[in-house]
């Protein structure tokens, strides 16, 4: 019979009232180590080895065909190098490796006049230190270039002068330096106009100083034209106005003919191979005055294929520790997020089935895989061929860094690799000049709006700010116009209400009419107009708001002046941001290389400009 004194009929009750010591509870178990040494409980020693082999053999795990570890591997790869380039609506010339390919391809023209008056205050007057340093070698000639090519000071009564005049900055940056300084853009400009001018040209300089002064021009030349990387005269410009972006082509010689790559799209500020589309229609981009050496050759390669390692990989090996820099249990991904899916299976599932063979090629290279030969440490031989081979619309095909086929359907799949001679990284200044494209479905128009402009010093300034300023400035001639002369007629007074014709919108809001495309009767697309600048009182006839951007003055500033259009699908609903600056990289050598590019990014929604069309409007008290 046991004893009634330890029977415990409610253990809840029990603990709570700890009527029993004896009743002890753990929160956490500890091992208590026998010895200061823990070498042999990290050996995780085997005492029978014969009976893990056995049961290796009972769970078929020694029937495995797939466990030899590669130790050698042959590669055979056909290189060839990119010989030619084009610029959309250009001539085709030799690719440059010289420069990186965004230079290339982004670089335009910078902006010295706009409207026939100085622009880029800031540029010609480094342009005018420059050649006073350099003229300062010859002779005291500095005054009398000064005198030649000075900077002119704004007229505040002057509707022309407006750029310059009617912004306070602009008008004092002028106004310090007016008369004082070179302006050396005026002397630039002066010699490109025509090869047979000379630098002396209206200033007294001695005979024997001549030569120098044209030595020092043409390297005058040369430094503004390294400065910029700029379109040259008669090449092709990537940019596409109607577009809003970049489009060119480049080719390599291939067998029976050339690889044609295209970009019929690029706005987004870096250049790899996912830009690159190989056209398989095309057989050659053009000829060349001279061509290249054909810069095709086979590279066979044998190398001990290495496992690749990362931080954080998965460990094979028993009592080995992983390091913990990377923690794929963090990485929380969406259920749409595939890429990022793909790359934890990688990591945590096919890491170390992976293995690296280095291959150094130079840039610019077009580098396809014809085979790659295997051998194992059980001595056997395996010839592998490039994954992704087929069709390229096959969308259960595996392919990674390959390009894709344009055409309709049905087209080879084309597994080479590109090494695009791009800069490794790019560093973009303030915007110059911005402008946002938008719907405007109450007007049934798109509207250019102007947020930030160039000032004519070189500076950016909010567009905004920048039309209130002009407006005022205009308003204020015209009322200076207008102080002798007898005043208007008032209105008859008592209706409470007016007529008004139209309303107006803001001077940096550029109006895009719908017009049909020649030859269309559905297809419209989308044509630069303008809005008149109506000021009270004004007995001229209103004159025509023009944009002060150079994204926008497309063909203002030709000869004869030239229609603006833009396709209607490159505003969408959403509408689209552009903007230009300028971009600096170093490239190989430590070369510095500057150039002004564009970019173009989603905007932010439609907008309304309130524009409206004979309305009867409340009289204010003044009227």
């Amino acid at each position: 019979m046991s004893d009634k004194r330890f029977l415990i009929e409610d253990i809840r009750e029990a603990i709570a009232k700890q009527a029993f010591p004896t009743v002890t509870l753990w929160n956490r178990l500890e091992g208590r180590p026998r010895a200061p040494s823990f070498d042999r409980a990290l050996r995780a020693e085997v005492r029978d080895a014969l009976w893990f082999l056995t049961r290796q053999w009972q769970m078929g795990e020694l029937t495995g065909d797939d466990a030899g570890t590669p130790v050698l591997a042959k590669l055979h790869v056909s290189t060839t190098r990119l010989t030619k380039y084009r610029a959309a609506g250009g001539a085709v010339e030799p690719f440059d490796d010289g420069v990186p390919l965004e230079a290339k391809v982004e670089r335009r023209p910078v902006q010295l006049t706009q409207d026939g008056r100085p622009a880029s205050l800031d540029l010609r007057l480094l342009m005018g230190r420059q050649w006073l340093k350099l003229v300062d070698t010859v002779g005291d000639y500095r005054a009398a270039y000064v005198a030649r090519y000075p900077i002119a000071r704004p007229d505040p009564s002057l509707k022309e002068d407006a750029p310059s005049a009617a912004h306070i900055e602009a008008h004092a940056t002028f106004a310090a330096v007016a008369q004082r300084r070179m302006d050396g853009a005026g002397l630039y400009l002066y010699l490109r106009g025509d090869p047979a001018r000379h630098a002396y040209d209206g200033i007294a300089v001695a005979p024997q100083d001549e030569p120098k002064i044209d030595a020092i021009a043409t390297r005058f030349l040369k430094w503004f034209e390294d400065l910029f990387l700029q379109p040259a005269e008669g090449q092709g410009d990537a940019w596409q106005p109607a577009r809003l972006e970049y489009a060119f082509a480049c080719s390599a010689p291939g067998d029976g003919g050339e690889r044609v790559l295209t970009v019929d799209e690029y706005f987004h500020g870096h250049l790899d191979w996912y830009s690159f589309d190989v056209d398989t229609g095309a057989s050659s981009l053009g000829g060349l005055p001279e061509e290249a050496p054909d810069p095709r050759a086979p590279v066979t390669q044998t190398s001990i294929p290495v496992p690749i390692a990362f931080e954080g990989m998965p460990n094979p090996r028993w009592w080995a520790f992983e390091d913990g820099k990377t923690n794929f249990g963090d990485v929380k991904p969406d259920t749409t997020d595939l890429a990022k899916l793909l790359l934890i299976e990688f990591g945590l599932v096919y890491a170390n089935d992976w293995c690296l063979i280095p291959l150094t090629l130079p840039a610019g290279s077009l580098a396809r895989v014809e085979g790659l030969a295997v051998t194992n440490v059980f001595g056997e031989r395996t010839w592998i061929e490039p994954a992704g081979a087929g069709g390229d619309d096959d969308w259960q095909a595996w392919r990674f860094l390959s390009l894709s086929a344009k055409g309709d359907m049905n087209e080879p799949a084309d597994t080479s690799l590109l090494l695009v001679p791009a800069a490794a990284k790019v560093h973009e200044g303030k915007p110059l000049e911005e402008v946002a494209l938008v719907r405007d479905e109450m007007a049934n128009m798109v509207w250019g709006i102007e947020q930030r402009i160039p000032l004519a010093t070189g500076e950016g300034k909010p567009g905004a700010e920048a039309a209130a300023e002009t407006l005022s400035y205009h308003r204020r001639l015209l009322g200076e116009l207008l102080a002798g002369a007898p005043p208007a007629p008032a209105p008859a007074s008592g209706a409470p209400i007016r007529y008004e014709l139209m309303n107006t919108v803001p001077e940096h809001w550029i109006p895009f009419v719908p017009v049909r495309v020649p030859g269309s009767s559905r297809e419209v697309q989308l044509q630069r107009a303008a809005m008149p600048r109506v000021l009270e009182g004004d007995p001229e006839r209103p004159v025509r708001v023009r944009p002060r951007t150079g994204l926008l003055r497309e063909g203002l500033d030709a000869s004869p002046p030239s229609p603006y259009f833009v396709h209607e699908e490159e505003v969408p609903r959403a509408g689209v941001r552009v903007s230009r600056s300028f971009q600096r990289t170093r490239w190989l050598g430590g070369k510095v290389l500057v150039w002004l590019g564009a970019r173009k990014q989603t905007g932010r929604g439609e907008s309304s400009s309130g524009l409206a069309f004979d309305r009867i409007v409340p009289r204010d008290r003044n009227g």
